[in-house]
């Protein structure tokens, strides 16, 4: 909470520090990386950096927390805290790492507004930033107990057992510890993030959702190559679909990530598009190796069925959930040779299908597929709190909108 100091100052400055906290972060960072460049080694996505979306999240951030701190001072904006702690968590992030980063925010606080920022105006986004920190700490300093790691041995060795080409440009990898103890227990939904040497020597960290239920011995993850629309080849993900193979290894965290299976008796509507389908594969995966009775509903968009990743895999495990439906769109036309409950032509229409009451509803997909389909939920009387969705990378949605 706020002191009764820093609230009115916070309230004053709040307007004029949100319309420049795009360049802050875009300041923050260039001095960050100046003075640690070590920090892009294993713990910064530099493809993220390069895009803009990772200052353009933390900026998002930022003000969300700023702006709940004074609209709601007796709670934290518990949803975005929790999603950033997860991503902290898988890359091994440290308490004393919130101290190099408080210097370098709170330096370019000031070197954007100058003069505006008085005393009085540093100490009080000082007290802020310093309440987001802790919160964070102390959430992640609860994932690293949950998992029985401390940041520094987050990481772990695998070895690749399979590599299987579930589409032209996407491949699922299973994985098996190196030390031939148990891998670790996930939740439905969750993902790991991957820790690759690139061919500068620089390590890069992708996260990757868990495509298959626990078996107690592997983990299995399923990983698009970032190609093609006149953008940059993914880093990571070009090197694991061109060169790492079966025997190769590969460094994991524990899984994290925050939103997974709910209440098990009730319905479930998984809305994916595209690679959008690998945490709802997971999902599924687990639903099905349960023996759940829950009626389950797949909708899913793609190009078409070749593009449809992990599909064989999905119409199992819906076979063997009682009641449960498939339902797709393929955008260059309705043709399918799987057993489908409905294929359509073009993109995803929810008056197509009848949506079960009761239901919560997981969306994962392109941020202007998913901001669609939960436009078309609440139309249909979804209530908002039972909408929730998986984004990869940086979420710019939770930060702008919350």
């Amino acid at each position: 909470m706020l002191s009764n100091t820093a609230r009115p100052i916070i309230e004053a400055t709040l307007p004029v520090v949100g319309a420049n906290i795009g360049t802050i972060t875009q300041r923050f960072y260039g001095h960050l990386f100046t003075e640690h460049p070590e920090l892009l080694d294993g713990t910064f996505n530099r493809g993220n950096q390069a895009a803009g979306t990772q200052p353009q999240a933390l900026a998002g951030s930022v003000a969300a927390f700023a702006s709940a701190l004074v609209t709601s001072p007796d709670r934290h904006p518990e949803q975005l805290l929790s999603r950033i702690a997860h991503k902290h968590a898988s890359l091994g992030v440290q308490p004393e790492q919130y101290k190099v980063v408080h210097d370098h925010l709170m330096w370019a606080i000031g070197d954007v507004l100058g003069d505006a920022v008085t005393p009085a105006v540093a100490a009080a986004w000082d007290e802020v930033y310093w309440l987001m920190a802790n919160a964070l700490i102390n959430v992640e300093r609860d994932l690293y107990s949950a998992r029985g790691v401390q940041p520094d041995t987050t990481w772990r060795r695998w070895r690749v057992e399979h590599k299987i080409a579930e589409t032209a440009d996407v491949n699922t990898f299973v994985v098996t510890p190196v030390d031939g103890l148990p891998a670790p227990t996930s939740l439905p939904g969750q993902y790991v993030t991957v820790l690759l040497t690139m061919p500068d020597g620089m390590r890069q960290p992708r996260q990757y959702s868990l495509t298959r239920a626990d078996d107690g011995r592997n983990c299995q993850f399923t990983v698009k190559w970032v190609h093609g629309d006149g953008l940059p080849d993914g880093e990571v993900s070009s090197l694991l679909h061109h060169t790492i193979d079966v025997g190769d290894e590969l460094t994991l965290s524990p899984p994290y990530g925050d939103v997974v299976l709910g209440d098990a008796a009730r319905p479930v509507v998984c809305a994916s598009a595209g690679i959008g389908i690998t945490p709802m594969a997971g999902m599924l995966s687990h639903l099905a190796a349960t023996g759940s009775t829950a009626r389950v509903m797949v909708l899913h968009a793609d190009l078409d069925e070749r593009s449809f990743a992990l599909r064989r895999q999905v119409v199992g495990d819906i076979a063997a959930l009682p009641g449960a439906s498939v339902h797709v769109w393929y955008e260059r036309g309705a043709e399918t040779e799987l057993p489908l409950t409905d294929v359509f032509a073009g993109t995803m229409d929810l008056s197509r299908v009848p949506l079960p009451e009761g239901a919560i509803c997981y969306l994962c997909g392109p941020l202007p597929f998913m901001q669609a389909i939960r436009g078309s939920l609440i139309e249909r009387g979804v209530p908002a709190r039972d909408i929730r969705y998986e984004i990869f990378g940086p979420d710019l949605w939770l930060a702008n909108t919350d």
